[in-house]
Formats: C-alpha cells, structure tokens, sequence
C-alpha cells in the first residue's frame, strides 16, 4: 500500500489566479474588501501578536484569515504568510474549481514540533509565496475536530505505518488524501510540494481511492453474542506481555500514562484478586509520581516521557490527562489504602483548580511545551527545568540544554516552596483557554469521585459549577452540545466523546446530588438519537453533521478511553440506577457488536465488558434525620473500590424517588445500608465493620477457574 501511494506523488494544476485572498506574498489577486476585514479582526484581537513579522509599529505585516476563528491553535497562525482558510465547503470548492490540491495542516496549540514547523516553514516568505500560488491550504485544530483528526489519521498510518502531529495531509478537492507526512523540515515540505504538483492528476485520483479504500470503516459490522470473560482475561494479559517490569508502563521507550490501561488492570484485580496486575498499576504510579513527567512543584502531569524511565517529558500538559490521572490515583488509594497515592490525586485536583480553571467554572484545555527564557526565546520546558545554580540542590541528568527535569522523592517542603517562589517569576507557558465538553466530562469525574472519596466539598463544589458551565455554554436549544468554547463563542458539533464523557461525569454527580439525574437522562436520549448504530455501538459524529466518505465507529483508545467504552459503562450504571432495562439492551447490543479478537486492544471496552459481566454493588444509605448520622457507614463506602457501583443517600423524611430505594427505611432509628447485587441482597446493617465485609465481597470473574495470575515479563 504504501509503496503504491508513494509511487504517485499526485498533483495539481492549471496555473490560474488565486481569487479572493488577502496580501499575502505569492498573491496575484488581492480582495481589498477581505484584507481589510482581517485588519480590523487583527486591531480588534490586538497583541500578543504570535509572528516574526512585525512592522514599525510592531503590529503584524500579515493577517490571515484565522484571526476570524476562536480556537487559540488557529488564532496562533492568523499572521502566518500563508493564505489559511478554516475547515470549511469554501475552500474545497475552491480546490475544485481552480484545479488545485489542499495543504491540510492538522495540529494543537501545546505542540513543541507543530511550533517548530511553524517557525520553519509557515512563518517563511519563501514558502508561503509557493503555497499561496499553487496550493489552497487550511489549518484545523485536532482538538476542536477530532473527527477530523482521526479521520486523516487512519490515512496516514495507511501510508507511513504510523502517525503523529503535526500532521501534514495533501487532499483533493473531494477532501480525499492523498499523501500525508508528519513533520516536514523546510527543504523537505519544499520538495514534496513540488513532487506533488508536477505529477500526473489521474495518478491523484487513484492515490485517493486506494486511501479511501485503505480508511473506509467495514459495514459489516461484528454482530454476535456479548463476549465472555476469557475477553477480559487476554486483555490483561496482553497488557502484561507488554509491562515493563524495571520501569513501569509499557514498552521499553517513550512512555505514556494510559489510564485506560491501569483502570482494566484494576478492575481485573478487583475480580480475580490477581496480586501481579495490582503491582503493575501501583509501580507504573510510583515511577510517573516519582519521575520528571511529574511536576513536582506545582502539581499535574506533563503529556508523556520520551525516555523509558519517566524522566524527560514533552511539556504541555493536558487537562485530559490530569484528569484521568486524578481518578486513577484517587481509586488506586482506595484499592491499597495508600495515603501517598491519595496525596498525589489531590495534588492534581488541586492544580487544575488553581490553574486550568476558568472563572465561570469550566476547564481549559493545556498549556504548551515551550516557554520563554529570560532573552525571549521559546525553549521547549524553560519553565519546568532548572540548573544547578538556580535550583541550588544536587541534579542529575541534564538535558540537550543543560537544564534538568526534578524528579525523584517528593521534595521537602522548604526546598518546594523556594523552587515556586523563583519559578513564579519566570513566563509561564501559554494556555490554551479553549474549554471542551469531552476533556471538561472527564475533569467532573475526576473531581466528583474525589469529592466523594476524600469528603472534599470543594472539589464537589467545582465539579458542579463545571457541569454547569457546558450544559449551559456549550448545550443547544434542541438539548445537544457543542464541543468548544474560546473567545466567548462555542462552536463544533459535540462528538461521541463529548455526549460519552458528559453522561458519565453527570452519573458521577448524581452520587453527590441526584438533582443532575434527569439531565443524564436527557442526554442518553441525545446520545442515543444523534449517534446509535443500528447494529450495534455508537459512531464518532453526529448523523445530522458533516458526512465524509466513511463514519467511523471507535473502540480503541487513545490519549482517552474510546466513547463507546465510556458510553457503555454509562449505560450500565444508568440501568442500575432508573430500572430501565432498555439501557443494559444498548449497551449489549454495543457490546456484541464488536470484535475482541486482538489480545491487548481496547483495554476501556474490556473495562466495560468487565462491568456488564459483573453485578455491580447496589447500596443504598438511609439516614432517620440527616445525613451525618450517616457518616460511620459511608466513610465505610468511601475507601471502597467498586467500579459501576449504584449509591443512593437519603433519610426517612426526604426518601429517593428511585426504584432501588423503595421500601428501604433506617431501622431501629439508627442509620442503616442496604447492600444488593442484582436480585441478591444482603443483611441491612448499621455496623460499619458488617458493612466494610459486605463491600468487600466479589463475583469472581470466572466462577469456575481462577485465571492463571498475569506473568510480567523479566527485567
């Protein structure tokens, strides 16, 4: 395939004006009417001004029309002299009509090698003068369309075996690839380019179709019973093959946190009390605690290492990934009764309240890998990386600039308080203000868990006040969600991510209040109407959206667990909690619908299986007055582990319109819990010690056999 497609570096053109462009080098044709509509976007934005090319008066010699957008990636580039258009009908039309291929440049604000393309090539007159003559070019942020995203994604890995970002797509005017690359120094992109255009346009036409080909989703989707079992078990035991037994994590190079990995590996301990799987989510913890991915100063977790040991990260650091990394450490506490890991999980929270919330309550999406150093350049990690003189403590392992990553024990308290003092007078890293439904639904589960756990009011305060934020912001008046909010605007249809990991945060809010259930509800209407697959499982993209040449059907990971995982278990813990049964039947028939062949591949979806496999604990508090008199038997709940577990609190005189309280009163006039799986249920106690053994009671994951304990490779 791929030397198929290589073989014919397609293009272009008839060489015809360029019509309706603002003064850009390589412009023939300049729209007067545009360049001054940008101007005015550009004096309305004012500074900072993220280009090179400044005039006298030190504002932008070039204006774009991405000034026009919200989403601070694209806004980053409005000064570029490239002629950018947004994802859009007008300049594939464009394409088409003027015979010309597209330069799609997929990427995100917080990427270090996307700002390195950037600075090599988008920012130089030389290139910009070719593509503006030749090509029509459009920028799209990858977190604002991840369909997108994924979409050009699967063609490139289709071409190259793999993928990353920035991503450089060459397109038609029907929006097919036809060749695609990841970073591009200068002279390269230069000669690509020129490849492209002087090749032969019906060699384009096939490159395409054999990329369609290559990315088209199969229509035949699975259709079978819900996996058993054994489907959980090779999951687990793919994850083992690939565990690195000296370091932690999987692989033995670059390292990432994958969460999803973790919390299968958690739940396969829950069921089979495998004590392996339980060392391997506690000892990749301690490495990343313990590593340079780590900030150890101000809290949270940069993206990913780029060495085995956790030590050298890339910078930016993601709300997505502290978020899943709270929840893990938070249920990692409860598994071990660790306090160390629980420190950590409130570190996290603690940072993203002080420094990735928005003032109405929402959560911003990163913030980048490069940082200013003291003589104004970017440098990749200034902000986080110190030397000897600066930190005045013994470091080690310096990196290509000589500055080193903190990593290690956890610093004394005087030492860390100094570091964030110095570091408070350095330029912090650009944020990317843009607020996500999808990343903001994994911060509310991330805190509304916590809150729980730790008995952190605030942290169910803020999860609240962000739950608020999206269905109010980002919610449409026909009860769906958009997916961004920047600059006051939101925009983008919500995707599957966005309706998934939305439900499951409210689900997860309905335990502290169960004010949030009907809009729960609502939305697993919405999620079920806009999305649902007939045959089973849900797609990435809204039916009323935009339709591409195939619409994709995710079960695989990736930086985040995949929607139909998430929107399985929440439609799981839906049926518990409403006794509608037609909620398991969806996620079954999602279930069924898909293949579980490959050992170590959807590690979410196995987690979801595990769930609709197990009879999840059903607990139900009642308190004759108040809630506090409560608080023996839920501080008893609270250091449980139980994944898609059902909690419902309530008092004699305010009792829960649900079915699984009906019928359940404090007996005795002392507060008491009703614990149940399925049709089974235990003795109603009020004895915080009978309810610790009642909680502590598993269905083994295969009642006939104990799995054969996870083998972890040797060192």
């Amino acid at each position: 395939m791929r030397l198929a497609v290589l073989a014919v570096l397609a293009a272009c053109s008839r060489s015809e004006p360029v019509i309706g462009d603002p003064a850009l080098p390589g412009v023939t044709a300049v729209d007067d009417a545009l360049t001054a509509r940008l101007g005015e976007a550009s004096a309305k934005r004012g500074a900072p001004y993220h280009t090179r090319h400044l005039g006298p008066a030190g504002v932008p010699v070039y204006t774009n029309r991405l000034v026009l957008e919200t989403s601070p990636y694209l806004v980053q580039h409005a000064h570029n002299p490239v002629s950018w258009y947004a994802w859009g009908d007008e300049p594939f039309a464009r394409a088409k009509r003027e015979h010309k291929l597209v330069l799609l440049s997929i990427g995100y604000s917080t990427c270090h090698w996307c700002h390195v393309m950037e600075g090599e090539s988008f920012e130089d007159e030389e290139v910009a003068r070719y593509l503006n003559a030749q090509y029509i070019c459009i920028k799209v942020d990858r977190e604002e369309r991840p369909d997108l995203d994924a979409l050009y994604m699967s063609a490139l890995v289709a071409l190259t075996g793999s993928g990353g970002w920035p991503m450089t797509i060459i397109a038609d005017g029907d929006r097919r690839p036809v060749f695609g690359a990841t970073y591009l120094p200068k002279p390269r992109l230069l000669e690509m380019l020129r490849d492209l255009r002087a090749a032969a346009p019906a060699r384009l036409d096939e490159a395409a179709r054999q990329l369609v080909a290559a990315t088209a989703r199969d229509d035949s989707t699975h259709r079978g019973a819900v996996p058993g079992p054994e489907a959980v078990v090779r999951g687990a035991r793919g994850l083992a093959a690939s565990f690195d037994p000296v370091e932690g994590g999987f692989g033995r190079n670059q390292k990432f946190p994958n969460a999803p990995d973790l919390e299968l590996l958690l739940r396969y301990h829950r069921r089979t009390g495998d004590p392996n799987a339980l060392a391997m989510v506690t000892q990749t913890l301690d490495a990343i605690a313990a590593g340079g991915i780590h900030d150890h100063l101000g809290g949270g977790f940069h993206r990913y290492a780029t060495d085995r040991r956790w030590l050298v990260p890339h910078f930016e650091k993601m709300i997505y990934d502290n978020a899943q990394l709270a929840l893990l450490y938070t249920e990692a506490a409860q598994v071990t009764g660790r306090t160390d890991l629980a420190m950590i999980a409130r570190e996290t929270l603690d940072y993203m309240l002080r420094e990735m919330r928005a003032p109405d309550g929402g959560f911003y999406a990163a913030t980048d890998a490069d940082s200013a150093a003291p003589d104004g350049r970017l440098v990749e990690g200034y902000y986080f990386t110190w030397t000897a003189d600066e930190a005045n403590i013994p470091l080690d392992d310096a990196l290509a600039q000589g500055r080193h990553v903190l990593h290690g024990p956890p610093l004394p308290d005087e030492v860390r308080a100094r570091l964030l003092a110095i570091r408070a007078r350095r330029t912090p890293p650009a944020r990317d203000d843009k607020i996500l439904a999808s990343w903001n639904g994994l911060a509310i589960s991330a805190l509304a868990t916590a809150a729980f756990a730790f008995d952190r009011a605030d942290y169910a305060e803020a999860a609240g006040r962000a739950a608020t934020f999206v269905l109010a912001k980002l919610g449409t008046p026909d009860g769906g969600l958009r997916r961004s909010f920047a600059s006051g605007e939101a925009r983008a249809r919500g995707t599957l991510d966005d309706y998934a990991y939305m439900l499951a945060a409210l689900l997860d809010l309905v335990e502290l209040d169960r004010a949030w259930l009907p809009r729960a509800v609502a939305l697993a209407t919405q999620l079920e109407q806009r999305f649902a697959d007939p045959a089973g499982g849900y797609f990435a993209t809204d039916a009323s959206g935009e339709q591409l040449w195939t619409r994709d059907k995710p079960s695989e990971d990736g930086a985040e667990p995949s929607g139909n995982a998430v929107a399985i278990s929440a439609l799981l813990r839906l049926a518990e909690l409403t006794g509608d049964a037609a909620y398991r039947s969806r996620a079954e028939r999602a279930l069924a619908s898909f293949s579980f062949a490959r050992e170590r591949s959807a590690p979410a979806l196995r987690a979801a299986l595990d769930q609709a496999l197990d009879a999840p604990a059903e607990i139900v508090i009642v308190a004759p007055h108040d809630l506090a008199e409560a608080a023996p038997l839920l501080a008893e709940v609270r250091k449980a582990y139980q994944p898609g577990r059902t909690l419902i609190t309530m008092t004699d005189a305010a009792p829960a319109p649900l079915p699984l309280a009906e019928g359940k009163h404090a007996l005795g006039g002392a507060a008491t819990a009703f614990v149940c799986e399925a049709t089974r249920c235990m003795q109603p106690t009020s004895d915080p010690a009978v309810l610790a053994t009642q909680l502590a009671a598993v269905r083994p994951l295969l009642p006939d056999r104990s799995p054969i304990p996870l083998a972890m490779p040797a060192p």
